[in-house]
């Protein structure tokens, strides 16, 4: 059996990377390995958020976007989930009162059963509500006006929205804003940036959220991942430039070697 061609070197690089993910990974859980990332403000605003809701008597409102775990957004989605585990074990250990909103049907019980196993790690399982973790509606602008409502309703005293946002962003951050909530934005959609920037107290971008879990809990196998793909941006930009100068000397081996 013959290997299709143009598949050899893609195999081969495959491998490779895959070894250097898994080797990064385990000796960043072994200690050999220090992973550190930049402070970030907005991350290191969501325990201000909680404290400044309880100091207040006031709910903290978490919104996991409005993607799904089943459509291309689904990255965002779970990206968002570990910034909820976080922020529950925070709204638990201060005795923060918590609303989540939901807007897509099937993120509803990956987010209730975070929250409760949030609750119960620290060992504050009596002080979970079922209405903790409300679905608002799967319907776009539906689901802005319900979590507008309920700052109003409940008289949130901060929110926080990660993950996947559309065309309500600034309908939820604007909202927010003239009622005097604080707001930390955490979010890789780049048309709603501006918004969430104009609008909200701290604005955390692009692939941040991605690193953000890895960043709140400081677990050494995630922050071993981060930095794998550190490594695997700078082998690409290594075969860019270096494909870039040997073109400009009138050699195509790498173009050669990339199809393989």
């Amino acid at each position: 059996m013959s290997i299709a061609s143009g598949n050899v070197f893609g195999f081969w690089l495959f491998i490779a990377i895959s070894a250097l993910v898994i080797y990064t990974i385990n000796a960043s859980q072994r200690g050999k390995l220090k992973v550190t990332i930049r402070p970030i403000a907005g991350l290191e605003a969501i325990e201000e958020c909680v404290g400044r809701a309880t100091e207040m008597g006031r709910p903290v409102h978490f919104s996991p976007g409005l993607g799904d775990v089943v459509t291309t957004a689904a990255a965002d989605t779970l990206a968002a989930l570990q910034i909820l585990s976080y922020v529950t074990d925070v709204a638990a250990r201060y005795d923060a009162r918590f609303l989540v909103t939901i807007r897509m049907p099937n993120v509803y019980p990956l987010a209730s059963e975070t929250v409760r196993q949030g609750y119960i790690a620290a060992n504050k399982a009596d002080a979970y509500r079922e209405n903790t973790v409300r679905y608002i509606s799967s319907d776009q602008d539906a689901y802005a006006a319900g979590v507008i409502g309920l700052f109003h309703q409940e008289k949130v005293a901060s929110s926080i929205l990660a993950g996947l946002y559309m065309g309500e962003a600034l309908l939820l951050a604007e909202s927010a804003a003239r009622l005097g909530i604080m707001q930390v934005a955490i979010t890789a959609s780049v048309t709603q940036i501006p918004f969430f920037v104009a609008a909200c107290d701290y604005t955390v971008i692009g692939e941040e959220l991605y690193a953000a879990g890895a960043y709140l809990t400081d677990d050494k196998g995630r922050l071993g991942g981060i930095a794998a793909q550190d490594y695997i941006k700078l082998i690409v930009i290594v075969f860019i430039l270096l494909g870039t100068f040997m073109t400009s000397m009138g050699s195509n081996v790498i173009q050669e070697l990339l199809t393989m």
